[in-house]
């Protein structure tokens, strides 16, 4: 019962799955911050942006698979099982940065605004995921504020690749 209160509160395993929720979220900001300036409408961004996230995601559902089956000696079927668990945050990550992007752009935002309020989006997401980890991992409040600035440096190194590239 409570395993299924968790997943019911969490159905897309951002919270139980951190490490795929902070990796999907810098792949989703990159694919953002480079396919902003190459993409003529947000349907094609959100192309752009989806299919990169699927690769990546796909591709580390693969790896994830063939760890488990080479190193625990799982079934394939189940180790594929024990791999969509471990890398579905990767894709649901994309959620909220698409969602921004929309709506920016559904409220009227031009296109590389729009893009860029997405980006500071997943800024934000970045830093308020690895505040909560600190505080979480039981780091007193000066220690939560490292742990988001490091965060939000992460998501600041997406920006210099945007701001590099173009």
């Amino acid at each position: 019962m409570s395993e299924w209160l968790s997943t019911a509160r969490d159905p897309l395993g951002l919270v139980r799955g951190g490490e795929g929720a902070i990796t999907g979220t810098v792949v989703c900001a990159a694919a953002i911050a480079v396919g902003a300036d190459h993409a003529e409408t947000i349907g094609r961004l959100c192309l752009i942006i989806g299919g990169t996230v699927a690769v990546y995601w796909i591709a580390h559902l693969h790896a994830v698979t063939l760890g488990s089956a080479l190193t625990h000696r799982h079934h394939p079927m189940r180790a594929l099982q024990h791999a969509l668990m471990e890398t579905l945050p990767i894709a649901g990550a994309s959620i909220v940065p698409l969602g921004v992007l929309l709506l920016a752009h559904l409220g009227g935002a031009e296109l590389r605004t729009a893009a860029w309020i997405a980006l500071w989006a997943t800024i934000a997401l970045l830093t308020t995921y690895s505040y909560l980890a600190g505080k979480r991992g039981g780091l007193d409040l000066k220690g939560s504020i490292f742990s988001a600035l490091a965060g939000a440096g992460v998501g600041l190194l997406v920006v210099l690749l945007k701001v590099g590239l173009h």
